[in-house]
């Protein structure tokens, strides 16, 4: 059976887009993430509400999104990932976030979802690709004979690593380390990389 390696984006390959806006703009409420709020849905109503109060546009963020790096190792990471197999970045971020990132990472195959924006530049609305779309991509490989390894460090990751045929949390909350102590859990590339490994060359 072919496999295919899927991983999420925010805290496995590139900081937290949010975490990055709210430290420049000193907007404290901005550091949550899928880590502290498992609802996508609400997390994202606080979130607009927010930029609404504050004024800031989408420009404002595509600024910070601008002077964001990749963490050390991770094209290196990636890239070996990809001479061995394909590989499929599955986010919950969205494509007019995510461009300048996939740019520094080469450009890996991104499933993702959209930002609705007004003639001003402000954000006013989202707009999933699918509800549950990290979950639903992985069944979706695996209906087209593909198994599938799934790596990520929130909430929202844990359908899609469940889901899969093998997977790990990297650089998780310890609280989710602590909810999920069936999944493996890994700290640097080096690790996540021989656990990948394994699967790759597994029978």
């Amino acid at each position: 059976m072919q496999k295919i390696v899927c991983l999420d984006l925010e805290g496995v390959l590139v900081p937290e887009i949010w975490i990055n806006v709210a430290k420049k703009t000193g907007i404290e409420a901005l550091k949550r993430t899928t880590r502290d709020e498992p609802d996508y849905d609400v997390l994202m109503r606080g979130r607009l509400a927010i930029l609404e109060e504050h004024k800031l546009s989408l420009s404002d963020i595509q600024h910070v999104i601008a002077t964001m790096e990749p963490f050390g190792g991770a094209l290196e990471f990636l890239n070996s990932l990809k001479e061995q197999t394909q590989v499929i970045i599955l986010s919950d971020t969205f494509t007019q976030f995510a461009q300048p990132l996939m740019k520094k990472l080469l450009y890996p195959t991104l499933f993702c979802n959209t930002l609705v924006v007004d003639q001003n530049s402000m954000i006013i609305d989202y707009r999933l690709r699918q509800d549950n779309g990290k979950y639903k991509a992985v069944k979706a490989l695996q209906s087209l004979g593909f198994s599938v390894f799934a790596a990520g460090d929130s909430y929202n990751d844990l359908t899609m690593i469940k889901a899969a045929d093998g997977g790990a949390l990297f650089k998780a909350p310890q609280q989710i380390i602590q909810d999920e102590p069936q999944l493996p859990s890994t700290q640097t590339y080096a690790e996540l990389s021989a656990i990948v490994q394994e699967f790759l060359f597994q029978r």
